[in-house]
């Protein structure tokens, strides 16, 4: 469902958590609306080094009868000769509801040290997303939006009272049909990942391409394993990285996602410990003191919150929001956890402005209206119930069963009411299904080219037990392991995970079975960080690569921490 709403005064009020990615020149001036849709990718130049074009795709391939959707497409163009071409390698950030087209933008240039000069480097708003349109919301507005929110916020944590879970159950009812009075265009039911698995292909084969070259992350891995289910003919090249378990995901009951959330909580106490005083603040001479000193701070935050007032916003640090900031700090670990453990130490004195700062919206006015706003398009948060909902099988759990199902998942991690309880819920008040629509199995028995599949050794959301079980149906891939905790290897830099990406795009070539990757990063330590001896040893181009690899990382973290597994 949703974080708790920040209320201001009066219009002020502050956005959910919704896809915040980092603009790049003039993103915000570019009017995707009045971009004409063609069948034909028209490009235009747009965000300084970009190409943007909309594509007109059919809402059901089954029936052309039904209306079209218009995707919003971008591209940064290839830097080669036409005999060095090598097509598009089109990239999902993940989500669902994840602007690829923002993602990208934010990304510039060093996505083309990361993939290649070879390529087409291309992303798309999927439909219904953003600047794709029809739109899928149920709100008019974004201040509608926030008004909402502000009116009815829900617990947020389903273990902040006794009648969370009821409440949340209840508010998923009031979303679904909510979402069937508002879907005026129809999107909804059109928005299932098997649909956009088509239009991956069709946009492949708009620019001449018969066969698809693909990396998604995170959610975009269902859409990628999704596509070789369908398609293991028109499979060039695809890399899926923070692997779900798909046939979970169609399934409504991703409880397996949960299964090494914990290990990357026990990550923090192993790392704190290792760090010392100096470089943790939160430090304790052994991970079992750090984990007693966190669980007396949790209990004493539950029972008196602290308040917090910024230069833009004022609320309280309570039980909620220190779980949501521990959960979302696991997918991002390098880079959150010494800000996380200073925000602790803090919070014990009293000051819980840091940690309320971490993942703290921005303020949000209400908009004037001027005839040069630009069109409502942030709608990740209904993007991400529709895709997922709109996918899996009907759920219709009374709030016995769903009490039921949240326990049964807390077996798997204290932390799985933030990922696994609120999808199932939400998907408890969908009432939109598409007959027909693809809910697996994920598997083919021979794709044209196997699939590289990469995992970290503990992902919170997308544990390598997804991925071991989406790799056993596709018989000749392979799993990639980084050692690292992390949601998605994107999330530390690793110059041999690196190495094996590029090796697989040029040629298909694949790592050996069992191939763990180390990484160029220490917990606790400067992010980024190497050892003296790997550092002495890096050649130049090494030293390029990390710089882009962590430029590509910074500008996927707003997906990756608010996308898929988010609390919202």
């Amino acid at each position: 469902m949703f974080l708790p709403i920040r209320l201001l005064v009066s219009c002020l009020l502050l956005l959910p958590a919704v896809v915040a990615v980092l603009f790049g020149p003039n993103s915000e001036t570019f009017r995707w609306d009045q971009l004409r849709p063609s069948t034909n990718l028209n490009w235009v130049e747009c965000y300084s080094m970009f190409q943007c074009a909309k594509l007109e795709v059919p809402l059901d391939y089954s029936d052309p009868n039904v209306g079209t959707a218009a995707l919003a497409v971008i591209r940064l163009p290839a830097n080669v000769s036409e005999e060095e071409y090598q097509g598009p390698v089109l990239f999902n950030p993940g989500g669902p509801g994840g602007s690829g087209v923002d993602a990208l933008v934010g990304v510039g240039s060093s996505f083309r040290v990361f993939i290649g000069n070879q390529y087409d480097i291309v992303s798309f708003d999927p439909r219904g997303v953003s600047y794709s349109t029809p739109i899928a919301t149920f709100f008019k507005t974004d201040a509608e939006r926030a008004l909402w929110n502000a009116a009815a916020p829900p617990e947020g944590s389903l273990n902040a009272s006794s009648d969370a879970i009821q409440r949340n159950w209840g508010l998923a009812q009031l979303l679904g049909q909510l979402a069937v009075q508002r879907d005026s265009s129809g999107i909804f039911k059109y928005m299932t990942t098997d649909n956009v698995a088509r239009d991956m292909l069709l946009i492949s084969q708009k620019f001449g391409f018969d066969r698809l070259k693909y990396y998604g992350i995170s959610y975009g891995s269902a859409l990628g394993a999704t596509f070789a289910a369908l398609f293991p003919d028109k499979v060039e090249r695809i890399i899926i990285d923070g692997v779900l378990d798909v046939d979970a995901w169609f399934k409504a009951n991703l409880t397996i996602s949960a299964t090494d959330t914990d290990k990357v909580l026990q990550a923090f106490f192993n790392g704190c410990a290792a760090a010392g005083p100096e470089l943790c603040a939160f430090y304790k001479p052994t991970a079992a003191e750090i984990a007693e000193r966190l669980a007396a701070l949790t209990a004493s935050i539950r029972a008196r919150p602290v308040p917090v007032i910024t230069p833009t916003s004022y609320g309280v640090v309570d039980y909620t929001v220190l779980r949501v900031t521990l959960f979302e700090s696991f997918k991002m670990p390098y880079d959150l956890f010494p800000t996380v453990a200073k925000g602790l130490a803090e919070l014990e004195s009293g000051n819980g402005t840091l940690l309320y700062s971490i993942f703290a919206n921005a303020p949000f006015e209400c908009d004037s209206s001027t005839d040069d706003a630009l069109p409502f398009h942030l709608n990740s948060d209904e993007a991400l119930i529709a895709v997922h909902c709109s996918d899996a099988v009907e759920v219709k759990d009374s709030i016995e069963q769903f009490t039921a199902f949240v326990e049964n998942a807390a077996k798997t991690s204290q932390f799985a009411e933030f990922l696994v309880d609120y999808l199932r819920v939400n998907c408890d008040g969908w009432q939109i299904h598409r007959e027909g629509r693809f809910l697996g199995p994920i598997t083919a028995e021979h794709t044209r080219v196997p699939l590289l599949i990469v995992t970290t050794t503990a992902d919170p959301v997308t544990p390598k037990a997804g991925a071991l079980n989406t790799l056993a149906g596709f018989p000749g891939s392979v799993l990639l392991t980084q050692d690292s905790p992390g949601h998605t290897s994107l999330t530390t830099p690793s110059l041999c995970t690196l190495g094996y990406l590029r090796q697989y795009l040029e040629n298909g070539t694949l790592p050996e079975p069992g191939t763990v990757c180390p990484v160029e990063a220490m917990l606790f330590g400067v992010p980024g960080n190497l050892t003296a001896s790997r550092r002495a040893a890096l050649r130049t181009e090494d030293e390029q690569a990390l710089a882009a690899l962590k430029a590509v990382g910074d500008a996927v973290r707003s997906v990756i921490t608010r996308g898929f597994g988010k609390r919202k």
